[in-house]
This record gives structure tokens, C-alpha cells and sequence, in this order.
């Protein structure tokens, strides 16, 4: 398929024109093959073309969203992170959304908690400036998500839409963090981001994470080109796949996340938030990885982390 090509497909999904049983027979066909640089392209052009842009600090954020779909059962590593970025004084406009292939997706844990999902720019506004974070349910800022949600949790199976997320975030971020789960997906975000960002980072762990999960080296991807890194080289310890699970409820991954932020998790899961946060701090700041480790070290400790959750919550 065509950039072309894809772009009114995607257009059609959005406006009704196709039916979910289309839908179904579309998001299947990309089960049974990889997608390609001109469908993706088309397809991220489409769903910018027909969401609800929303201004936050003139683009001067960055947003950590990964692809999901790696199969592993994390945690959330991304959203907890985010309040760690932000609690080191860096603006997060996190992109998210309810799981569609896992148990817990980031929008499961934020409503849980009892975030108020808005596309109000003003709210979403007072909410940055204050806390340094907000939090963009996707379907409410793209209907082509809203329509063919219902289809993607009844397959229950990684499908193209889990590329699409960390591509098409409304406030349309200067900066980037985002996971994905194979190193070809890599390199066509990389080529993505490179075009439109001020700096982005993306993460391929090599056993299959869509994160930095420590337990194998890792390949980032940057404008500075690729490379590989092993855990011990940026200073961590080598981690088992356990210290990476998740829970196996929404309350138990909420327990697992309020931990982590309130330093009372295990040493392990702390590690890999801090790693992950460092590298959003890293890109956004143009400081070395070391010194952003210390940075999300600090804000964990101090209870910054936590208490921008906690004043972000009061405000709904």
C-alpha cells in the first residue's frame, strides 16, 4: 500500500466508512505481515491530519511512550517514569492509552488513580504548568483510535495501532522517549523522528522489551546514529525478568507503580525506572546519561516524583 493509500484508509476508519468486520480483516492482515515506512507514514499523517491539536509550553516537552505489545507483562515503566522526569523539572505531555494486548496500559492506571481524562487545552495547561505533567488519552484526540478500540480489544493481539501511539502524540512534543519491539520498528521511528523532533531516544532491549528493562543490552537510537549499551556501561546492574513484572490486575500494577514512586518498591524495578527516566532526562536536557541518573536518583528520594502524582490528582 501507498503513503497515499494508507492515509484514506485511515481516514475512512476515522469517518465511518469502514466497518468493523473491515477492521478486523485490516488489523489482521498486519498480524500476518510487517508494516511498511510509506504505510506507517501514511497512516501517522492521517491520525495528525484529524486529531485535536493541543498547545502545551510551545512544544517544549517531552513525551515517554512506548509501543507496548513486546509481550512481556511490565509494569508501567513509562508512566511511572514520567513522574520522575517531571519531578527533575522536566515537562512530560504523556501520550496514553487504555491496554489493548497487556493487562494494564497506562490510561488503566491513571484512571485507577483518579486522573480526569480531558482534551480541555486549558486544563491540560494549568496541569503542566504546575505539576510539569498531563496526561493525553489518545481516543479522546483522535477519533480513528475512539472507533477501532472496540475492535482492537476484542482481538486482543499486537496490531499496527501500538506503532501508531508514540507517533502521534496532539501537543506534538520537541522531544522523545519512546520503546519499541523489534529493532526494524527502530530504525523506521528513528527516520520518523529525525525529521520532526529537536531529540528523540529509541529503545530496543535486545530480549524483546519495548523499554530499558536491564536485563540485556540495549540498542538507542538517537540523531547522533545507533549504538548498543550494555546495562553495567551506564551504570547499572544486569537484571532478571522478573524484577521487570507487572501485575496481573489493575490494582496490583497500581500497587506496583506507587511503590516504585514512593521508593518502597524492590531495588530492581527502582533501577529500571531510574535508567529509563534518565534517558528522557538525558534527551531533553543534553546532559551525559550518568548525570541524568543522578538527576531521577534525587527525584525519587526526595519524594518530588511522588508528590507531583499527588498534586496532579488534586487538581481534578
Amino acid at each position: 500500500m501507498s503513503h497515499l493509500e494508507a492515509r484514506d484508509l485511515m481516514h475512512g476508519i476515522a469517518g465511518g466508512a469502514v466497518n468493523e468486520a473491515q477492521m478486523s480483516a485490516v488489523l489482521t492482515a498486519y498480524v500476518m505481515r510487517s508494516i511498511s515506512l510509506d504505510e506507517l507514514i501514511g497512516f501517522r499523517e492521517a491520525l495528525l491530519e484529524l486529531s485535536q491539536e493541543v498547545k502545551l509550553l510551545n512544544g517544549e516537552v517531552i513525551d515517554l511512550c512506548g509501543t507496548g505489545g513486546d509481550g512481556k507483562n511490565t509494569f508501567n515503566i513509562s508512566t511511572a517514569s514520567t513522574f520522575v522526569v517531571a519531578g527533575a523539572n522536566v515537562p512530560v505531555a504523556k501520550h496514553g492509552n487504555y491496554s489493548a494486548s497487556s493487562i494494564t496500559g497506562s490510561s488503566n492506571i491513571m484512571e485507577y488513580l483518579g486522573y480526569s481524562f480531558s482534551s480541555n487545552p486549558d486544563k491540560l495547561k494549568r496541569e503542566i504548568e504546575q505539576t510539569n505533567v498531563c496526561f493525553l488519552h489518545a481516543p479522546l484526540f483522535h477519533p480513528a483510535l475512539k472507533a477501532i478500540g472496540p475492535v482492537r480489544r476484542q482481538l486482543g493481539v499486537k496490531t499496527f495501532f501500538n506503532m501508531l501511539g508514540p507517533l502521534i502524540n496532539p501537543a506534538r512534543p520537541k522531544y522523545q522517549l519512546s520503546g519499541v519491539f523489534n529493532a526494524e520498528v527502530g530504525r523506521m521511528f528513528s527516520y520518523l523522528f529525525n525529521r520532526c523532533l529537536t531529540d528523540y531516544r529509541v529503545v530496543y532491549s535486545l530480549d524483546g522489551y519495548d523499554e530499558i528493562s536491564l536485563t540485556s543490552d540495549v540498542k538507542v537510537f538517537s540523531k547522533m546514529g545507533d549504538e548498543c549499551f550494555s546495562p553495567e556501561s551506564i551504570g547499572f546492574s544486569r537484571l532478571s525478568p522478573s524484577c521487570a513484572a507487572g501485575g496481573a490486575t489493575v490494582e496490583e500494577s497500581a500497587g506496583i507503580f506507587l511503590s516504585v514512586l514512593g521508593n518502597q518498591a524492590d531495588k530492581g524495578k527502582i533501577s529500571i525506572i531510574i535508567a529509563n527516566s534518565a534517558l528522557a532526562i538525558s534527551c531533553f536536557k543534553g546532559i551525559s546519561i550518568t548525570e541524568a541518573a543522578h538527576q531521577a536518583q534525587e527525584s525519587i528520594e526526595s519524594g518530588r516524583a511522588m508528590e507531583q502524582l499527588k498534586r496532579l490528582l488534586a487538581m481534578q
